[in-house]
């Protein structure tokens, strides 16, 4: 190639750059702005996601705030309560300790002041079983621990056509009565709640047992359609029911909305055993009231500042572990002499199909939504206590 030949080929080169120049059109010129440009692209594309992400993660942070009487700054029912299976959900037990861990509980989680048992100051364990939740298995269990640990079990006769609230002046009799026995005692018997201080006595040590609503519900169904069971009913006062009432399982009988399988606020019908929040309220009108947010919330605030323990035979060993801890004067050994002879607390027990179609078991769980939330809130207590007492073991173990 010539010399000319050369130099016209730099002037077209220089004339190509001034005709890019001039016509503002941009480009890298250097590798090093190609980069700095993909670098700004991808600083931006990130903060536009992480902006996204972060608001995402305030308008979670604000649904997990603690409610007013939540046992681990969640309302309950946030996770379904037929997703238990899970271990990382907050209503097992390893779910529990994982979120006590992941919000700095853990290491601060003291079982003395988890420890409602210190504030009562009668030797005395006021036991108002709810129905269909293994009461009568307690009860037993009570009725052998008051020969080994030295205490009266006292148990009332059911009370015929009993009302849905207890009357103040019944609460202040039975009070009376509990006050006038020789202390120590346990004290049995289907009722609500009854706060021995409004009525100038100190305070019991409360307990109780829950079971997940949807099968307590199920279990009672069956239950009271029992011969023998029923049959008791008749004796005190119940009318005789004809065969299509013993014959009718629980999803007919739901879809066909007979009047004992209604289940909501307006049905007075509900006011027996389906309904949980009741027997922790207590005996004011608004407890009357069928899956209540505010009879609930009532509930738990009885339960929190209240109950010694409210356990669960779906856990049995962490219920008899927490007994025995936060009630020793009344539970020492509870868990040896429980499995001495497992099958003598074992009662009640009625034979029948649990299984209910997948449509009648989210119907209801709508109809017993804060049932279900106040259960799962004493799960959740429960394993709270559980782990306070043994935080040590399970550090090694989970972590």
């Amino acid at each position: 190639m010539s010399l000319g030949g050369e130099k016209s080929f730099k002037m077209r080169m220089r004339d190509m750059e001034n005709a890019f120049k001039y016509r503002r059109i941009p480009y890298p010129k250097r590798s090093v702005e190609l980069i700095a440009i993909l670098a700004i692209s991808c600083t931006f594309f990130l903060f536009m996601h992480t902006n996204k992400l972060n608001s995402r993660l305030k308008e979670m942070e604000i649904k997990l705030q603690p409610s007013e009487f939540s046992a681990l700054g969640l309302t309950g029912n946030q996770i379904s309560p037929r997703e238990s299976s899970r271990r990382d959900n907050i209503n097992t037990l390893h779910g529990t300790y994982q979120y006590l861990k992941s919000t700095g509980q853990l290491y601060t989680l003291n079982a003395k002041q988890l420890n409602n048992t210190k504030n009562a100051e009668l030797e005395v364990l006021f036991f108002n079983r709810v129905e269909k939740v293994g009461s009568q298995s307690m009860s037993d269990l009570l009725n052998v621990l008051s020969r080994i640990n030295d205490f009266e079990p006292y148990r009332n006769a059911p009370l015929k056509n009993a009302a849905i609230l207890t009357d103040v002046d019944v609460q202040r009799q039975i009070v009376e009565e509990i006050i006038a026995e020789n202390e120590p005692l346990s004290y049995v018997e289907h009722i609500n709640w009854i706060n021995f201080t409004e009525f100038g006595h100190n305070k019991p040590i409360y307990i109780n047992l829950v079971r997940h609503p949807i099968d307590k519900v199920v279990s009672a169904y069956y239950y009271i359609r029992h011969p023998a069971v029923f049959a008791f009913y008749v004796q005190n006062g119940h009318k005789m029911e004809d065969k299509e009432y013993f014959d009718t399982n629980i999803n007919d009988c739901i879809r066909q909305k007979r009047k004992e399988c209604i289940f909501d606020s307006h049905n007075p019908y509900n006011a027996d055993w389906r309904r949980l929040a009741m027997h922790f309220c207590g005996n004011i009108e608004i407890c009357k009231q069928f899956n209540s947010q505010t009879a609930t919330q009532i509930a738990k605030r009885n339960i929190e500042s209240e109950f010694a323990v409210v356990g669960s035979w779906e856990d049995t060993n962490i219920t008899l572990t927490v007994l025995e801890h936060y009630v020793p004067r009344f539970f020492r050994g509870a868990t040896e002499v429980f499995y001495s002879d497992p099958k003598r607390f074992h009662k009640n027990a009625t034979p029948h199909k649990n299984e209910l179609d997948p449509d009648i078991e989210e119907h209801l769980k709508v109809q017993f939504s804060f049932e279900i939330e106040l259960y799962n809130f004493c799960k959740q207590r429960l394993y709270k206590q559980y782990i306070a007492i043994k935080k040590d073991e399970m550090m090694r173990h989970f972590n």
